[in-house]
């Protein structure tokens, strides 16, 4: 599939990405060899082959779930940039 600047820009326009004219013609051609190489891995036999969400089959250590308070409060407060009575102050955002 080619793409040509009009699509490219139309694609960045629906995407809400600023591109100037002068990167859309060298922004078609990576875009159409991406695509022409997802092309190519459709022709890849996969039957028989069973889908994975990562490479090494390991089981996620786990851990329990213990409720508690976070540690010390105070120094957690040191980041905030404007504590106020022991909690995170944060502005207004609705009248």
């Amino acid at each position: 599939m080619a793409l040509d600047k009009t699509i490219v820009a139309k694609i960045a326009m629906l995407a809400r990405i600023e591109v100037p004219d002068r990167e859309l013609e060298p922004l078609a051609g990576e875009l159409t060899r991406i695509l022409t190489w997802i092309e190519q891995l459709k022709e890849v036999d996969v039957t028989g082959v069973e889908p994975m969400t990562k490479v090494a089959q390991m089981k996620m250590p786990m851990r329990d779930d213990v409720v508690d308070d976070g540690g010390d409060r105070d120094a957690i407060l040191r980041n905030a940039p404007q504590p106020a009575h022991g909690f995170f102050a944060v502005p207004k955002v609705v009248e």
